[in-house]
Parts: structure tokens; C-alpha cells; sequence
């Protein structure tokens, strides 16, 4: 086992192709997907053939629960399509079970820090849909502070599309002086 980080609860390792059954069933529950394809089912191939290669090649990240070794779901810090590897940025899909317990703050935090000491980021950004309060929440948790709204062109809109996008910021300067503080 890869392991890329552990917090107190978490272990974050990489991904591997034998993890398509976890990765197929978090992303076909409804809740999970709402605010990603109006939680519309993922077919077993797309996940086998796009989504488990993308994942193993790099910069997401299987959560595992420390002390039962359940997938919890997955966590990315890379930098956006075309973007700046000093940019990368912070994102989670958890199981339903997971929700509200911590973890995504959890991971979020461990996953920032290591941007800043590790990986020599000089930002950590994440975005997510403007109705997304309980992502939101979690990105202000971790010292993120909402920057922008936005609208994307959805080629099929889903409930709460039409609210827009947000995208929220952790800058060097700001997360060094809250390790001071």
C-alpha cells in the first residue's frame, strides 16, 4: 500500500486498479452525486476505463479509516487542467456514512498543510456549486475563504446549477499566519 498521507483517522493512499468496486459504488449513490450530475448513475465501464486510470495515475487519493480499513471515498490535490503545479487544488468525495463526522475537514486540512510544506504551493483553491453548503462549510473549516462566484455552461443542468459555482482560497501568507497564531 502507497501511503501518501495519515491524519489521526485517515489514511490517504494511492489509488490502484483493484479499488473499482469501492470507486463504482460511491460514485453511483445519489446523494453522493447530486451537486456533481444531478446523481444520475455512472456506468461500471466508464469507472473501469476512465475513471480508476485517471485516479492511479496520480493526485487522488483512496480515504481509508484507520482503524476499520473501510473506503471512505477520495480526496485530490493537483493542479487544475492546465493550471500551475503551485496551485493545486483541494477536492473530496466521501461516502453518505462518512458525512458529518469530520473526515472531509479532516483529510482537507492534512491534504492543505502538505501543499504548503511539502509541495511548495503558494495557493490551495476548491470550488464547488454555490448550493453546496456542506462542501462550503468544510472549505471555510479549513481556512479557505470564498473568492469568486461564477457560472459554468452545463450541458445538462441540475437542480441548483442556475445559483452558480464559488471558488474559495488559501493563500502562502494567509496559512502561514494562521501557524503562527
Amino acid at each position: 500500500m502507497h501511503i501518501f498521507l495519515e491524519t489521526e483517522r485517515l489514511i490517504l493512499r494511492r489509488f490502484a486498479e483493484s479499488d473499482a468496486d469501492d470507486l463504482f459504488h460511491l460514485h453511483n449513490d445519489p446523494d453522493v452525486m447530486r451537486y456533481l450530475n444531478g446523481g444520475k448513475p455512472t456506468p461500471r465501464e466508464v469507472i473501469v476505463d476512465r475513471t480508476v486510470p485517471r485516479f492511479v495515475s496520480g493526485g487522488f487519493y483512496a480515504a481509508v479509516e484507520r482503524r476499520s480499513g473501510d473506503f471512505l471515498g477520495w480526496f485530490h490535490l493537483r493542479p487544475a487542467e492546465g493550471g500551475p503545479e503551485e496551485e493545486p487544488e483541494l477536492g473530496y468525495r466521501l461516502h453518505k456514512a462518512a458525512w458529518g463526522r469530520g473526515y472531509a475537514t479532516e483529510g482537507s486540512l492534512a491534504l492543505v498543510d502538505k501543499a504548503f510544506t511539502e509541495l511548495g504551493a503558494r495557493r490551495v483553491f476548491a470550488q464547488t456549486m454555490a448550493v453546496n453548503l456542506g462542501s462550503r462549510r468544510v472549505m471555510e473549516k479549513c481556512g479557505l475563504r470564498l473568492v469568486r462566484t461564477f457560472r459554468l455552461d452545463w450541458p445538462e443542468p441540475i437542480e441548483g446549477s442556475e445559483h452558480g459555482e464559488v471558488e474559495y482560497e488559501l493563500l502562502r501568507p494567509d496559512w502561514e499566519a494562521t501557524r503562527r497564531g
